[in-house]
């Protein structure tokens, strides 16, 4: 693209924002040292840049009508077939629509990206059609993924197929109707808060936000670069294990990964059985403020009945717990706002692929601010506030906790090999209606998220399973393993898919 170059009044303008003040002779001599700058953008716009090829041929794509889309759970329906053979072969996946799929649109729940096209392929979709799966389509998702419920996508509310009326969950909202709904296999989702556990507990999925940097992120739309996660929605523990081993291992592009994000073969462990398996209860995961008594009932009984497969079962009580959602609050409401909006999704300071169209696509949301989602233009005040308030040094302290807190888990599953609490405090609530007092719509969008969210920034692998139901809504469990430690997950979670026992209590 043409390389711009800044009249006088553009410097002194820019010089008076960062707080720099120019002389009229600054301001000559700055405008004539532009002449370099530009020289040297010049060059660099000339010289080509590789992306990864797209391996698979595109097939036609189309907006689904309302017959098509009962849940509102799709954006774009595809039919993108994958290599012959595989290990998903025949499997239809949908992705959560900040997941790049060449030559097919985009916009990640946002008005304000609608019309984009990425030109590649993300890493996990070029791996997912390795294994032979079929790409049905993006599925509809919070807007920028700001939002727990199913509310605030910029095509209108996804419906929970268990309930309609109810919230889907979210972010990964359409992922999860699909899914649950069975108009897909699996689907892909992503996960900063807890946008994959969240959606899979409401609408009664196993859901899984792997290791952080198990699974390569390159090609999807990022958040915050420390907490983005990306994994599997599916309906049973078995095909959750066989799509991980499909899509986990590092990629080379992705700085999130290191040495140890290597696959297992994670179905290997699925008939092995829980019994001699240690399982801490934590305390500090039930009886929170909104926390509703018959899911803590649930999930407690979840236990039991893990005692009865011959697990060791105790209650231990991890304190800094408590405080982990608001050390993640804290830094994800300011590193989002400096990332995914200033920084227009990929930011700097980071080695990795970065892609600028989608930046420049982003890019558009300063001259359309008004048009964001409620939940996010709050985001960004209260994120912009508190980083000028503090200097960063709000975000900095959240980031240093992180370790003790990483460390408060790690000392408790040096002894056991899962935690398990409550996925949610809350079954699945109604859909704010479309006249909602904001109070109403910021509670829906972050009322869940004092269990999932701490785990986050942690990086530990979390599994929501379902536990029970009432009055047809679904209740999860959520089982957290040590650091690329999913196979425990999957080992346990199995052998309580197969017992029949917990499903009448």
């Amino acid at each position: 693209m043409p390389v711009p170059a800044p009249n006088q009044q553009q410097i002194a303008e820019i010089a008076g924002e960062l707080g720099i003040h120019l002389s009229e002779q600054q301001l000559q001599a700055y405008r004539q040292q532009f002449d370099a700058v530009a020289r040297t953008y010049e060059i660099l716009d000339a010289l080509p840049v590789t992306l990864p090829p797209v391996k698979y041929p595109r097939s036609q794509w189309s907006y689904p009508d309302a017959h098509e889309n009962r849940w509102n759970a799709w954006y774009v329906k595809t039919e993108i077939k994958g290599a012959p053979n595989g290990k998903l072969k025949g499997k239809r996946v949908a992705l959560k629509d900040n997941i790049a799929l060449a030559d097919v649109p985009m916009m990640n729940g946002s008005s304000v990206l609608e019309g984009y096209v990425p030109e590649i392929d993300a890493t996990v979709v070029t791996r997912l059609l390795d294994a032979g799966a079929t790409i049905a389509g993006k599925a509809h998702c919070e807007y920028y993924c700001l939002s727990g419920g199913s509310h605030t996508g910029a095509k209108g509310p996804v419906q929970n197929p268990l309930k309609p009326g109810y919230s889907a969950g979210g972010s990964s909202s359409g992922s999860a109707a699909l899914v649950a709904a069975g108009e897909v296999d699996f689907a892909l989702g992503a996960d900063q808060g807890g946008s994959i556990r969240t959606p899979s507990s409401f609408c009664g999925l196993v859901g899984l936000k792997p290791t952080w940097g198990l699974v390569p992120y390159t090609g999807i739309m990022p958040i915050e670069l420390t907490v983005d996660h990306v994994g599997p929605m599916t309906r049973t523990v078995a095909d959750n294990a066989l799509v991980l081993e499909a899509i986990a291992g590092p990629d080379g592009l992705d700085p999130r990964q290191g040495a140890l994000a290597q696959p297992q073969a994670y179905t290997a462990v699925l008939d092995r059985g829980a019994r001699g398996m240690r399982v801490a209860v934590v305390t500090e995961g039930f009886g929170w403020e909104n926390s509703e008594p018959e899911v803590d009932r649930k999930v407690r009984a979840a236990a039991d009945a893990l005692r009865r497969l011959g697990v060791i079962v105790d209650e231990v009580s991890i304190p800094m717990h408590r405080a982990g959602t608001h050390i993640w609050s804290a830094l994800i409401t300011e590193g989002s706002t400096q990332q995914m909006m200033k920084g227009n999704c990929f930011g700097h300071n980071w080695k990795g692929l970065y892609l600028p169209s989608m930046m420049q696509a982003h890019a558009r949301w300063r001259e359309r601010a008004d048009d964001l989602s409620e939940t996010l233009k709050f985001s960004m005040v209260a994120g912009e506030f508190m980083t000028r308030a503090g200097g960063g040094a709000y975000y900095a302290k959240a980031q240093n906790l992180v370790r003790p807190l990483r460390a408060a888990y790690d000392n408790v599953l040096a002894d056991y090999d899962v935690l398990l609490m409550p996925t949610l405090p809350i079954k699945a609530t109604p859909l704010p209606p479309a006249d909602a007092p904001l109070s109403l719509v910021f509670q829906r969008a972050w009322e869940m998220m004092p269990n999932t969210s701490p785990f986050d920034i942690t990086g530990h692998p979390a599994l929501q399973v379902p536990c029970g139901a009432v009055d047809g809504l679904p209740i999860g469990m959520m089982l957290v393993a040590p650091h690329f430690q999913e196979s425990r997950l999957y080992q346990l979670a199995a052998a309580f898919e197969r017992d029949a026992d917990w499903r009448t209590r």
